[in-house]
């Protein structure tokens, strides 16, 4: 384990270690794009009741 660690270290010294404080840019856009889908979602929805209203 500590090995692999050491690893991260020496090839990714910026992004290493994640969990402290440091997101990588990947898990930033993840996250942003998780939040996207959440909120589209809900606008969906709305839509749909609003539809089922008027229909």
């Amino acid at each position: 384990m500590l090995h692999r660690w050491v690893k991260q270290a020496a090839a990714d010294p910026q992004h290493a270690f994640p969990g402290q404080g440091q997101m990588k840019p990947e898990q930033i856009e993840i996250d942003r794009l998780r939040k996207e889908v959440a909120r589209l979602k809900a606008e969906r929805d709305i839509l749909k009741k609003a539809a089922a209203y008027f229909a």
